[in-house]
């Protein structure tokens, strides 16, 4: 499932991130990349220790916290502290899949990246290319998202982000730990989260709203791991 997300950040929280970002020291992207990804990766990014990089990190994951729209879509049981990166005068990073398991720095824990996510923080006019291009069963999809909206997508997929040619293109990246770690188990729940939303909506206190609730917490119950 490539889910886009909207407004997971308001205008006003896009502005602090980029304000504070503006002040902050950037390296090389490669620092977090893997074997593979290395030779593919030409970025910048904010160390992960920085302390605007942790602060920002923070307001992210309250702020996906608060989005129902990625709580039904991601079911998170752990998300990865969120990164920084910028991309300009010509930099890329080629077609690569993202490492299964990621050490969270500093600590003795490991995340599965059952769902990557890019958390867009500059406007798409700001900057000339820079689309993120990932390859699915469907085909192969752009996405390029004003700032504070999010892509949601497998970690399993193919993907590479495109020259930025002229600006900069801002973001935060971050890895989803899912409690149903099955793709299409995910989708699912997804879209039978989705349909009861609508029947409570439009037939308020309709009987099938519990019973396709029951339905859903039972198959929640049957796949999650927690």
């Amino acid at each position: 499932m490539l889910l886009q997300i909207p407004d997971v950040l308001s205008a006003e929280q896009v502005a602090f991130c980029r304000q504070k970002i503006a002040h902050a020291d950037w390296v090389d992207g490669r620092v977090t990349a893997g074997h593979q990804s290395a030779r593919a990766k030409d970025n910048e990014q904010l160390p992960e220790s920085h302390p605007v990089a942790q602060e920002l990190g923070e307001m992210i994951v309250q702020a996906l916290q608060a989005s129902p729209l990625f709580m039904a879509a991601a079911l998170p049981a752990k998300v990865f502290p969120p990164l920084f990166n910028r991309y300009r005068g010509g930099q890329s990073f080629g077609t690569h899949v993202d490492n299964a398991i990621r050490q969270i720095t500093g600590t003795p824990y490991r995340l599965r990246t059952d769902l990557s996510a890019t958390l867009f923080l500059a406007e798409p006019e700001e900057y000339q290319g820079g689309e993120l291009v990932i390859e699915d069963t469907y085909g192969v999809h752009q996405v390029k998202l004003p700032a504070g909206h999010l892509v949601l997508y497998p970690a399993t997929s193919l993907h590479h982000v495109q020259p930025v040619t002229d600006g900069a293109r801002i973001a935060s990246f971050f890895w989803i730990q899912s409690m149903v770690r099955d793709d299409g188990q995910r989708t699912l729940l997804f879209d039978l989260d989705l349909a009861i939303q609508r029947i409570s909506t439009d037939v308020p206190g309709h009987p099938a709203a519990v019973q396709l609730t029951g339905v859903y917490h039972n198959l929640l119950r049957r796949w999650a791991e927690v």
